[in-house]
């Protein structure tokens, strides 16, 4: 993932896992897992536009 880390310790962890997700299955369903995430997580409906906003942009910078 990137070096910009969204504020809050639930987001970061919600990052983090995410990205270790993405290193498992890198096909896999980003809007799913950050649908699973942000319940994993119990993100606000807020934080988790932002978690998808994020990390698809980290995609588009960090091609496979």
């Amino acid at each position: 993932m990137s070096t910009i880390m969204p504020q809050g310790e639930k987001l970061k962890h919600a990052v983090q896992w995410i990205s270790e997700k993405r290193t498992e299955n890198p096909a896999g369903n980003l809007a799913k897992l950050v649908d699973e995430a942000s319940f994993r997580f119990d993100l606000s409906p807020k934080d988790s536009e932002f978690l998808l906003r994020f990390v698809k942009h980290d995609d588009r910078q960090n091609p496979a």
